[in-house]
C-alpha cells in the first residue's frame, strides 16, 4: 500500500538536491580531516564558519526549501561511515573505477548522529524550511559491501541493507525531534538499474529482483517517518562533469507507486534521461521534483529555459503535484570539483522560472 498522496500548497517550490560546491579550502579541510591531519573539532569550528554562506548563497538566489550544501561530509555515501563503527576505508572502487568507498567490515553501531547535529545548526540559520539528505540502504549495500571483506559481519549485502536500515531509522527519529521540515532519501542506484551496461559491470542479472529489494529497503526506513515531509532522490550519478550511466524511467516508473514517500526529485534536464515523456505513468498518489537545471553542464540555463522544461512536464503532471529542483546535487562528494559561483546563477535562474511559472499558473 502507497502512501497518501499531499497536493502542494504553493506552487512549483523550489529545492536543492542536497550538495553544493565547497570552497577549495573547505574542501582541503574535509580531506584533511579524513586523513587525520586535522582534529575533527577543529574541522567542525571551521564548517560553522563556512556553512552560514551555503545557506545565504541559497537563500538569495531564491530558492525555498534549502540544505547545509553537505558541507561538513565527505560524501552523500560517506556520511554513514564517518558516523558509525564497523567500516574500513578505501576498499571498494567506483564510479568506473575514480571513488573509493569505505567497506564494512564488522557489525555496524551508530557511534553519534549522522546528520541530526547538523541539520539543527542550519536550521538555527535560516527562517527557510530545511531539507536533509540520507543515503538509502540499497546504494549502501552496492557500495560498501564487497563479499571477501564484508562476508563475515554480514552474510549477504541485504542483510547489510537491513542493518543500514536501523541505523537509518534512528536518525529520522532524531530529525523528527529536531524539527526538520523535509527528509530525502539519495537512491541513484534505482535509476541506474535501467543501464544495461551498468547492469552488466556490477553483475546483476534481475532487474526485477532488484527494484522489488530497492523498494523494500526504502519502504522500511520511512515506515515511521510520520507526517514529515519525504523524497527519493535518483539520477544518473556523475562525476568531473560526466554521467555514469545512460537510460530513461520507463523500466523503473510503474515501481514508484509502491515506495512510501511523498515525492521523488527525478533528473529530467540531463538528455541521458531521455525526456519526459515516461511522465505519463509517473503515479497519481506522488509529488514530482521535477530536475529542471543540469548541474554538470557549465552552460548557465536562462529562466525562459526553465520554463520550457516545466511547461512540457504539465502536459503530464499536474501543477499542484510539481516541485522543482537541479537534476542533482552540485557536488555529491569532496572531491567532485564543482564552481560555486556558477551553482548560485544556477539556482537563480531555476528561482526566477519558477516566480514566471507562478505568475503564469496561479
Amino acid at each position: 500500500m502507497s502512501k497518501t498522496s499531499k497536493t502542494i500548497p504553493d506552487l512549483f517550490p523550489t529545492y536543492v538536491v542536497g550538495s553544493l560546491p565547497r570552497p577549495e579550502w573547505l574542501r582541503k579541510v574535509i580531506l584533511d580531516r579524513r586523513d587525520g591531519l586535522i582534529e575533527p573539532k577543529a574541522a567542525e569550528l571551521l564548517f560553522d564558519a563556512a556553512i552560514p554562506s551555503a545557506i545565504a548563497m541559497q537563500e538569495r538566489a531564491g530558492i525555498d526549501v534549502i540544505s547545509d550544501g553537505e558541507w561538513r561530509r565527505e560524501s552523500y555515501i560517506k556520511v554513514i561511515a564517518e558516523h558509525v563503527d564497523g567500516f574500513k576505508s578505501g576498499l571498494v572502487r567506483s564510479l568506473k573505477h575514480v571513488v573509493d568507498d569505505p567497506a564494512v567490515v564488522g557489525p555496524i553501531k551508530r557511534r553519534e548522529d549522522l546528520t541530526t547535529e547538523a541539520a539543527s545548526f542550519l536550521l538555527s540559520h535560516t527562517s527557510h524550511r530545511a531539507i536533509v539528505t540520507l543515503p538509502s540502504p540499497y546504494i549502501l549495500g552496492w557500495r560498501m559491501w564487497k563479499e571477501d571483506v564484508s562476508g563475515d559481519a554480514y552474510a549477504t549485502r541485504e542483510e547489510f541493507m537491513l542493518a543500514c536500515a536501523e541505523i537509518l531509522k534512528a536518525e529520522i527519529e532524531s530529525l523528527k525531534a529536531a524539527g526538520i521540515d523535509h527528509i530525502q532519501i539519495d537512491e541513484p542506484w534505482l535509476l541506474l538499474l535501467v543501464d544495461p551496461d551498468h547492469r552488466e559491470r556490477v553483475g546483476i542479472t534481475d532487474i526485477d529482483y532488484e527494484i522489488e529489494t530497492c523498494t523494500k529497503m526504502i519502504n522500511d526506513v520511512v515506515k515511521d517517518a510520520g507526517d514529515i515531509e519525504t523524497s527519493v532522490h535518483m539520477c544518473h550519478a556523475h562525476f568531473a562533469r560526466e554521467r555514469y550511466a545512460d537510460g530513461g524511467y520507463e523500466p523503473i516508473i510503474d515501481a514508484l507507486a509502491e515506495i512510501n514517500v511523498d515525492r521523488f526529485a527525478m533528473e529530467f534536464a540531463a538528455p541521458e534521461s531521455h525526456g519526459v515523456d515516461v511522465l505519463s505513468r509517473f503515479p497519481e498518489s506522488k509529488i514530482l521534483g521535477l530536475g529542471v537545471i543540469d548541474q554538470i553542464d557549465s552552460n548557465v540555463e536562462t529562466p525562459e529555459f526553465v520554463i520550457a522544461r516545466v511547461e512540457e512536464a504539465l502536459k503530464h503532471v499536474p501543477a499542484d503535484r510539481l516541485t522543482l529542483n537541479p537534476d542533482c546535487g552540485f557536488s555529491p562528494g569532496a572531491q567532485n570539483p564543482m564552481d560555486i559561483d556558477e551553482a548560485y546563477l544556477k539556482l537563480s535562474a531555476l528561482s526566477a522560472g519558477a516566480e514566471e511559472l507562478r505568475k503564469r499558473h496561479g
